[in-house]
């Protein structure tokens, strides 16, 4: 079968690693396609393809179809205009290609915009961060006022970034050039923000949250149109390094009716973190994370899973059992880009 990774985050190299090093039968051969060459996951595939830029979205949901076409694909599993893309399944479907979308385009709509997706959460097991919309100075003044006197720090965030760009804890004492010379990262000094959100006038959607000081979890799944077939969870240390396999019982039910409710399938990924000896919800990433290299160290390999499970049906995977409990860490070995 051919499978077809189109332009991705990097992470896409270990997806095409492990899915290798599983597909022993070689049923599997895998494509892969972006702008430049000289990424990875070039040289991982079996194929590479020049993708083409500047396309809107329209135009590049076309080029998709004729790229399907011409090289006979079997399964698309979309990174660019992902969300564009799963409200097209019919139109691929009628020239014989799966698509493995990670859920609608409504649900991956909602998702993207993290102000939405909390005013809409309904997670007792893991309620959000009290938060605040704001998009000018004076509605980040009347939040703060809000939201300081109930928490001991907040922090900004906008509702649509990725990477946790754009993410800052918001120090009262400390300015920007201070927080800078000291090697501080993802700090932001209080009154150089507010002089700073006053100079734009308005600016897009942003979010003032409680910030959670505890633990933070990330989980990567396998899902089935909302069935939570594979989840592994990784617990991020404070310091030192490597990541803890913790599979706590609160979080996979947590992760599972996030699956439901939001018709969750392929690959995706969940993140909390605790606040106040709480379990929080932070966000779903609709895609593989960095991380699911760790996570596969644990037994389940993720990537494989998901896509025997669109070839084949669900209901024939086999999901090994985790290894809870390991310690696992991203080596990251040099090598040569093609």
């Amino acid at each position: 079968m051919r499978v077809w990774f189109n332009r991705t985050f990097s992470s896409v190299y270990a997806a095409i690693e492990l899915i290798k090093q599983a597909d022993l039968e070689r049923r599997f051969f895998l494509i892969y396609s972006n702008p430049t060459a000289h990424v990875a996951a070039a040289g991982a595939a079996d194929a590479f393809y020049h993708e083409p830029t500047g396309l809107a979205p329209e135009a590049y949901i076309d080029w998709c179809l004729a790229f399907c076409r011409e090289h006979q694909i079997d399964i698309f599993i979309p990174g660019k205009a992902s969300t564009d893309l799963a409200g097209c399944h019919a139109r691929f479907a009628a020239i014989g290609v799966k698509v493995m979308s990670t859920a609608s385009a409504a649900a991956l709509s909602l998702i993207h915009d993290k102000a939405r997706f909390y005013a809409e959460a309904d997670l007792p097991e893991a309620p959000v961060a009290e938060f605040h919309v704001f998009e000018t100075l004076a509605g980040f003044d009347a939040a703060y006022a809000e939201l300081r006197p109930r928490h001991n720090k907040l922090c900004v965030k906008p509702s649509h970034s990725v990477f946790g760009l754009g993410f800052s804890i918001i120090e009262e004492e400390k300015s920007c050039a201070a927080l800078l010379l000291a090697g501080v990262q993802y700090h932001i000094g209080l009154d150089d923000l507010r002089r700073g959100l006053a100079d734009m006038g308005s600016f897009r959607t942003m979010l003032l949250m409680e910030y959670l000081d505890g633990h933070e979890f990330s989980v990567d799944c396998v899902g089935n149109d909302g069935d939570l077939i594979a989840a592994v969870v990784r617990k991020k240390p404070h310091s030192g390094p490597g990541q803890t396999i913790d599979q706590r019982a609160d979080i996979l039910e947590a992760t599972a009716a996030l699956t439901r409710a939001h018709g969750l399938h392929g690959l995706f990924n969940v993140q909390f973190r605790e606040g106040g000896g709480k379990l929080r919800l932070l966000e779903i990433n609709p895609r593989m994370s960095g991380g699911i290299g760790m996570a596969c160290v644990a037994g389940p390999n993720l990537p494989y899973i998901a896509l025997c499970g669109v070839a084949d049906g669900f209901d024939s995977v086999v999901v090994p059992a985790v290894r809870n409990g390991i310690r696992v860490a991203d080596l990251g070995l040099a090598g040569e880009l093609k």
